[in-house]
């Protein structure tokens, strides 16, 4: 994990974000690509189309007085930061600088919601996760411990599942978690036999890994909703972090078979990971 890029708007949830971040960086010898994008208008950026005016100078400065006083803290001591500015709030380019920069993650605050589906569908950090390449990490406490050592990774087990699994393997293993497969049988999904789901299990295993030497860490839970299952199977398993997989532009609102809401990403208490498929 060479590179960690961390987009910032100075808040208390970026905070969250780079302490994470800073974490992960410790312990994986990382490099921190701190990113803030500032809202220029073309009017303001120039004049005449080619040169920067006043007012665009004072904002860029005051960006890099804000990243002084944001980036003096101790879990930051012996980390290399990078900072970066871009003049527009174009969130496509998050993923721009991330290739680049051949970066590994993303890590993003989010404030989270208290029973309203809002904040991730049209926030900053929801249109990140659409454009993103690499996996997002979203952080919404802070964090006091990071030790990732129980991840969940929620799935259909259909074949668009394939390559976000197969990435949160490698990524998993990086970040020294084990990986507990979870398929949810509701009413609210496709609801399966017993019998249509072990066959589903098996072809997406012996498609994605040629065997079925990671059956044994398949779950299959029923519950009301797909997002109770899911969140109640970390529950249970004490688990620190649960990963989903992202349909790009569709973003958090489409990971299964069917459309299932943000909910996961809005209420989990946890960590939460996205993979793009």
């Amino acid at each position: 994990m060479k590179r960690i890029i961390v987009p910032i708007d100075f808040s208390e949830q970026s905070e969250f974000a780079l302490e994470a971040a800073a974490n992960l960086a410790q312990k994986y010898g990382s490099e921190l690509i701190v990113l803030h994008m500032l809202e220029l208008s073309n009017a303001i950026l120039t004049t005449n189309g080619t040169t920067i005016n006043d007012e665009a100078v004072f904002y860029l400065k005051l960006a890099e007085q804000k990243f002084d006083t944001f980036l003096d803290k101790p879990y930051l001591e012996g980390i290399k930061v990078t900072r970066i500015v871009k003049h527009f709030k174009v969130f496509s380019e998050v993923n721009e600088v991330a290739n680049e920069h051949q970066a590994n993650l993303i890590v993003m605050g989010s404030h989270g919601a208290s029973g309203v589906k809002e904040v991730l569908i049209g926030s900053n950090t929801e249109k990140v996760v659409r454009n993103s390449d690499i996996p997002v990490l979203v952080i919404k406490h802070n964090p006091i411990l990071l030790d990732f050592e129980n991840a969940v990774f929620a799935s259909d087990f259909s074949d668009d599942a394939i390559k976000p699994y197969l990435n949160a393997k490698v990524t998993f293993d990086k970040l020294g978690a084990k990986m507990h497969l979870v398929y949810v049988n509701s009413p609210d999904g496709n609801f399966r036999s017993s019998a249509e789901i072990d066959k589903k299990v098996s072809l997406f295993l012996k498609k994605a890994d040629g065997d079925l030497s990671n059956i044994s860490n398949v779950n299959i839970v029923s519950d009301y909703s797909i997002e109770k299952g899911i969140l109640n199977f970390a529950s249970i398993i004490g688990a620190d972090l649960i990963a989903v997989a992202t349909h790009g532009r569709k973003g958090l609102a489409h990971f299964f078979e069917g459309s299932i809401s943000e909910d996961i990403a809005n209420h989990s208490t946890l960590p939460v990971m996205t993979f793009k498929i």
